[in-house]
């Protein structure tokens, strides 16, 4: 009997397992997930948790009601992987082998690598979302805030779903509209990008709804340190930027293991083979979701198209053939831009986002690089699509390819001209 060993139960990491234990023969492979608890956070909920579209109890089920009654769930936090005995050492002392490995344990926010960031302000006037605890605490912050700079920062890239701050920074003009207080709030989005999004036909969609909902870009800001004293964010080139309530999103970085394994780069991302997946140190490693260093968006979607394309090779692997398919990047997000409208985007490593019609080519219904009440009513409806069909690892009528397909492939030209 074969181990398959799965470090992180979360989004990825469930996936990978139910799709897995479907193909390989279970006389022949043993399929373990390992993480540290039975919490399992619906992390697209976390943005709608300070405006209260979203209830916090609504974020959270059960891990092991997730994963396919085949697979094993152990629940310890992991030291350490060794990588020349093919073990994963875990807190408990208990010592799990493998045959082969997948690291699926994301990336979570640091704020302890930004000076200033945590202190006695920390949850008072300087709140981050990216996690159930933050948003709640921002939820009740946001509830009652009388106004002011609010300002919303990135600290470094890349982060968990790039367009999440952005959605943040539109989602509070929406909010403080609905109070009846935005005209005594000034909104502003910090970014170490030469723009809020740096695609040229994108940028040009979503730089028109900054100006008309009002809020204002700081790019190309890299954070040094935040004084929260003086309430001002400090970048490298001794820019200021003044707040009385800032929504940061602090560098993100993989697992603490990652790095005490030597499985890393700077940020604990496990460098992988961006078509297959696969380790470029250890051909029986694999890292999936935002465990890796892929060059596409850190999103539920792109660990869904991505696992579509691994589970083909994987199964190719175990049984000793060559692994033929490819990942394409492929990307597609819905975000808010707040009054109950949406965009969506989609794209992969080549082709930047392009207006058109999804998914069906000319019919839709989704309209691309627009914002509608239907892209908006998409995005709500994901949270079911997440827990019944993406979870359990059931098919999507979508390909893992993009397709251009619908979209205005003319405009490529004219943005390469």
């Amino acid at each position: 009997m074969k181990n398959l060993l799965i470090l992180g139960g979360g989004t990825a990491g469930s996936i990978a397992a139910n799709k897995l234990r479907r193909r390989l023969p279970t006389d022949r492979w043993a399929v373990t997930v390992v993480d540290s608890d039975d919490d399992h956070r619906y992390q697209p909920g976390f943005l709608f948790v300070p405006f209260g579209t979203y209830r916090p109890d609504q974020v959270t089920r059960s891990r092991r009601r997730y994963l396919s009654g085949d697979v094993d769930l152990v629940y310890a936090r992991i030291e350490r992987v060794v990588p020349g005995e093919r073990v994963v050492e875990l807190s408990d002392g208990r010592r799990l082998p493998y045959d082969a490995l997948i690291i699926a344990s994301g990336v979570t926010p640091r704020p302890d690598q930004t000076p200033g960031l945590l202190g006695e302000e920390w949850g008072r006037t300087i709140h981050e979302f990216y996690t159930y605890d933050g948003s709640v605490a921002l939820a009740r912050a946001l509830s009652t805030w009388p106004g002011g700079r609010l300002v919303t920062s990135v600290v470094e890239m890349p982060i968990k779903c790039p367009v999440a701050p952005l959605e943040f920074a539109f989602l509070a003009d929406s909010h403080f509209e609905e109070r009846g207080i935005r005209d005594r709030v000034e909104l502003t989005y910090v970014t170490p990008l030469p723009g809020a999004f740096t695609k040229p036909i994108a940028a040009k969609a979503f730089g028109s709804t900054l100006s008309d909902k009002c809020i204002d870009v700081e790019p190309d800001f890299m954070l040094m340190e935040v004084d929260p004293e003086r309430r001002v964010l400090v970048s490298y080139d001794e820019r200021e930027v003044p707040y009385d309530l800032l929504v940061v999103v602090p560098v993100n970085m993989g697992a603490d293991f990652v790095a005490a394994s030597g499985l890393g780069n700077e940020l604990n991302l496990v460098p992988v083979d961006k078509q297959t997946l696969q380790s470029k140190a250890h051909p029986d490693v694999f890292a999936l979701g935002d465990a890796n260093d892929i060059p596409t968006s850190k999103a539920g979607s792109v660990a869904h198209f991505a696992i579509d394309v691994f589970v083909e090779n994987f199964v190719e692997y175990a049984t000793g053939r060559p692994m033929t398919h490819a990942f394409d990047g492929h990307a597609n997000c819905f975000i808010e831009t707040g009054h109950g409208k949406a965009m969506l985007i989609d794209f992969n490593y080549d082709t930047e986002p392009l207006p058109g019609r999804f998914p069906v080519a000319g019919l839709g219904p989704m309209s691309l690089l627009k914002q509608t009440r239907l892209n908006h009513l998409g995005k709500l409806a994901f949270e079911w699509i997440y827990w019944n069909v993406l979870l359990p690892g059931r098919p999507l009528p979508l390909p893992a390819d993009m397709s251009l397909a619908g979209k205005r492939t003319d405009l490529l030209t004219t943005a390469r001209s």
